[in-house]
């Protein structure tokens, strides 16, 4: 939990403060003609405070990445690029009071292990409780485990980390300055760390990681938040995971996700970096009982089967991610009216399956013993939105008329008593399905949805059931 978080805008960084507030006192303090020299030097001071400073802190207690030098050089660059300047150092010494007020940012830049002493550690947090910025770059969560206010700041601790290797990344914000420029999936190469802990419910995503496109280890989070950012103790926090290899600070889009990172800490951009109102539980139909109701915590008996995952969302859904995955509850029912709310960004592909066996990790299990309620309004008859996918076609002109366009939310609801499938679609009924395949039985089995792909981006919400006689 965060001991404290902002949600205004700063509108001057401490180091202006501390400038301007110089020159107000020799402004005050000057008679005749030297207050005219002493307005011409606070007019000099204020136009140089216009260009913000940043701090590139690399500190080590622990494992040294070689790849510091090469960051350095980097932010060096970006900072002649986007005119701010930049300071470099590894001594400690540095946080003070009076020193940190000459910035706007610090960066810290894969810092590992124990770096500040409590001195050191009280002035920062009063520089970032003044509103100072602060920017952490890969190991900058495998530092200062003993602190926890540092804890708050960078969002999560390291945990571990797989081989360097290539991996596709879901950027979730595609307006703040750090992530607006890049793919919604973005592909390329770092070491990958696992956390700790999840920081989703007390940080802004702002991109996350699609475990199933590379070999996560054993530290597997399913939800895997790569990118943050947060308003914190009155300053600005944003955390990148990547970083870890010199060929990253060479790459573009990564170069411009660091700049924009930056800028945001330091002030200079705008960017919605709120943290998320913990969702509340939604309350089931009469006579049904929720098994997803918008909270982390009815998450907890879901399983991922396969690549991918789904993320919870702002909005207190959860989104597909990757694929092509399985994410079902961990109950067989027999007899059953299944409801729940749907929605596309666009053209995407995902459903419901429904009458499976125990898929363990297995995706393919839902798709060859269960039959998959399809969404997809774009396909063949037999496969598009309220088909039994592969095996019976919706009322197409049913379907049609009830259907909400991409963008809109729409909701399902699926009987399944015998061996018989009922589909309604926002209240109409549009399929109606018997099963007669000796493979296939749907008197008992589990229900789960689809994240189909990296290019489908489907949410659900209100996942809720109803056991018949």
């Amino acid at each position: 939990m965060r001991r404290s978080s902002s949600t205004s805008t700063r509108s001057r960084s401490p180091r202006n403060r501390w400038r301007f507030g110089a020159a107000v006192l020799a402004l005050c303090t000057g008679f005749g003609g030297a207050v005219t020299a002493t307005a011409a030097e606070a007019t000099q001071d204020q136009t140089s405070a216009e260009t913000p400073s940043v701090l590139v802190f690399s500190k080590t207690a622990g494992y040294r990445h070689g790849s510091i030098p090469t960051g350095i050089a980097a932010i060096h660059e970006l900072g002649a690029a986007h005119n701010f300047t930049v300071e470099a150092t590894e001594d400690a010494a540095a946080f003070t009071d009076d020193n940190l007020s000459r910035f706007d940012a610090v960066i810290w830049l894969s810092t590992t292990g124990d770096v500040l002493n409590d001195a050191q550690q009280a002035a920062f947090e009063r520089y970032v409780g003044g509103g100072g910025g602060y920017v952490g770059v890969h190991a900058a969560s495998d530092t200062e485990y003993d602190w926890p206010w540092y804890g708050d700041l960078v969002g999560a601790y390291f945990d571990s980390h797989p081989h360097i290797q290539e991996a596709t990344v879901h950027v979730e914000d595609g307006q703040h300055p750090s992530t607006a420029h890049l793919p919604d999936q973005w592909t390329r190469t770092d070491e990958w760390y696992n956390f700790r802990d999840n920081p989703r419910q007390d940080v802004h995503v702002l991109a996350s990681l699609d475990e199933g496109s590379y070999d996560v280890g054993a530290g597997a989070m399913g939800d895997h938040p790569i990118a943050w950012c947060h308003e914190n103790s009155g300053g600005r926090a944003w955390y990148t995971g990547g970083g870890h290899t010199a060929e990253s600070y060479a790459e573009p889009e990564f170069r411009q996700h660091l700049a924009g990172g930056i800028l945001y800490a330091a002030g200079e951009v705008a960017g919605d970096c709120s943290t998320p109102v913990p969702c509340e539980a939604a309350e089931p139909a009469k006579g049904y009982r929720m098994l997803f109701d918008g909270t982390q915590r009815s998450l907890e008996r879901w399983n991922q089967a396969g690549p991918g995952s789904f993320a919870l969302q702002r909005d207190c859904s959860i989104r597909s991610v990757g694929g092509m995955g399985l994410f079902w509850f961990g109950k067989e029912f027999s007899a059953y009216s299944l409801k729940l709310d749907w929605k596309m960004s666009g053209d995407d592909n995902s459903g419901v399956f429904v009458g499976f066996p125990d898929p363990g990790d297995d995706p393919w299990v839902a798709v060859n013993r269960g039959y998959e309620i399809q969404i997809d309004a774009t396909d063949a008859p037999e496969k598009t939105t309220g088909a039994i996918y592969d095996f019976q076609s919706a009322d197409i002109a049913a379907r049609d008329a009830a259907l909400n366009p991409p963008g809109e939310w729409n909701s399902y609801e699926i009987v399944v008593r015998g061996q018989k499938i009922k589909v309604f679609l926002n209240g109409t009924q549009i399929n109606e399905f018997h099963n007669t395949d000796p493979n296939r039985n749907l008197k008992d089995g589990f229900v789960g949805i689809q994240n189909h792909g990296d290019s489908d981006d489907v949410s659900f919400r209100n996942i809720q059931i109803k056991e018949l006689r």
